[in-house]
This record gives C-alpha cells, structure tokens and sequence, in this order.
C-alpha cells in the first residue's frame, strides 16, 4: 500500500492556498479555473478506455455482465451510471449493476468504515453471481481502497475481466486489474476531496464505457438512442421525435407505430421503414 500522504490525490493545490480568504466569485473562478484540467486528463487514457469498451462488449455478446464496485464518491459514482442504463438504452437492470461499499444505505449516508475491509468486497462481489464471463470494474480515486482490491482480486481469481479507475499514477489498483485507466486531473482545491476533480474524472470515464458499449452494441443510430424506454411523456416525446427524424414520417403515424411496436423505438423505425418499402 502506498503511503496516503504521497498520493497525488492527498497532495496540496498551489492554486487554491488562500481559498478561504477570497471573495465569493474569486473563489468559484478558482474552482473553475482548475476544473478545466479534468477533461485533458481523460485524453491519454483513451487506449484504454477503448480497450475496456470493447471487453465490456465481448462480454455482453457473450450474456456477461458489467459490475461497478467501489467506496464513498466512487461507489455512488458507479451505482449512478449503471442506475442510468435501463432507461436510456432499454437493457435489463442486472446487465450493468454498482456495488458499493455498505449498501444501498451508503447511496444517501456515509458509511466509509467498511472500505477497510478488503473481505467485505469479496463478499459483496460473490453475492451478485460474479462468473469468468463478466467484467468487474474497480473504481478508487486513491487507487488503495482495500475494499475496491480485495473484490478486484476475486474477480480475478474467478477468471472475470477486471478494470481499474483510479486518479493515482501506478497505484495499487492499477497493478492488479487487466485493463488500467488512470486519468491524473492533479492535486483536489480542497486537498483530499476527490469527489471534486477526480469524481468528476471518474464520471467521464464511466459515461465513455457504458455509452461507448451500447453504441457498439447497436443501441444508437446517428447519435439518437433508438433504445430508449419510452416511460414517461418527455421520453415518449422524445422517442417519437427519434421516429420522425430517421423515417420523416408524421407525428401521428410515429406515435401510432410506437404503440403497435410496443413501446419499441427501433421496432417502430422498422415497421416504418418496411412500410416505405412497400408503398414504393
């Protein structure tokens, strides 16, 4: 284990020293000022978010799953992207799941505590049916959270294919999975506070990796989510929209090919297209 006081994600920001003594709007020109880093330090990790992608492809072509698992901001993190797949790409609530560290009770209450414990991983891990065919992604700002090594190591032993998120050069974790991706945004303006810069690091990778997945597994069309679970009005607006905008057919007969379809915005797309087909 690295000691915490050398992480880089423990380190004191220059930029951000007299924070306390600055006015108001000074103060959030500061915090906005070094957010700017955090976009380019995702852009020398793309090899391998590219290379996670296409393992969590194979892995669903082959009726695997995705699995997040992590503490604190990175759990939450994690249980927020897999929480937004079922309603914009329509797949099943158990193909991408977020494990974090003391259960759902943690999503609203800290519950930190149980992050020491690397056993309390490895037993949250296997209580979700972990087998070879899937992939485990582990995500730790520090890159040392005991809890995020000890699920990645039985992910490992189980043949799984484990990713790593962290924000620390060759961090403990980025040593024990197969596929590292390791975004430096630098030291937090609240020194330690990685649900700032490194959380937000973290949730342009993840959005890469799920978005990036179902693009590839042909859930998008152009850049439309034709997958999308038309359950309320402003999604069944949307879908419709989506209809009219690939088949240019009116609105009324977009929203009477979602009803027939089922609520199937490809489905819809289809029967349209097939019935443009037909009538020449």
């Amino acid at each position: 284990m690295e000691k915490l006081h050398e992480l880089l994600t423990e380190q004191l920001n220059p930029a951000s020293a007299r924070i306390d003594q600055l006015s108001t709007f000074e103060m959030l020109w500061t915090i906005n000022d070094d957010d700017r880093r955090v976009a380019d330090s995702i852009t020398p990790e793309l090899h391998h978010i590219a290379q996670a992608v296409d393992a969590i492809v194979a892995a669903f072509q082959n009726g695997g799953r995705l699995f997040y698992i992590g503490a604190g901001t990175s759990g939450r993190l994690g249980v927020l992207d897999a929480s937004e797949c079922p309603p914009t790409f329509n797949v099943p609530p158990d193909l991408v799941q977020g494990i974090i560290a003391g259960g759902e009770a943690a999503l609203s209450r800290a519950t930190e505590t149980t992050e020491d414990d690397p056993q309390i991983g490895v037993r949250d891990l296997l209580s979700r049916g972990v087998t070879a065919k899937d992939v485990v992604c582990g995500i730790a700002a520090s890159g040392r959270t005991p809890y995020v090594l000890g699920a990645v190591e039985e992910a490992n032993r189980l043949g799984a294919t484990s990713i790593g998120i962290s924000c620390t050069p060759g961090s403990e974790l980025s040593r024990r999975v197969r596929i590292a991706i390791t975004p430096t945004p630098g030291a937090e303006i609240i020194a330690g506070s990685t649900r700032l810069k490194a959380g937000t690091a973290t949730k342009l990778v993840l959005n890469m990796l799920t978005t990036g997945a179902f693009i590839r597994m042909g859930y998008v069309r152009g850049n439309m989510m034709v997958n999308v679970q038309p359950k309320n009005e402003k999604l069944r607006d949307r879908a419709i929209r989506i209809i009219r905008t690939v088949t240019g057919a009116s609105a009324e007969r977009a929203a009477e090919a979602l009803k027939t379809s089922g609520n199937s915005v490809r489905a819809a797309i289809e029967q349209l297209i097939n019935d443009n087909r037909a009538n020449g």
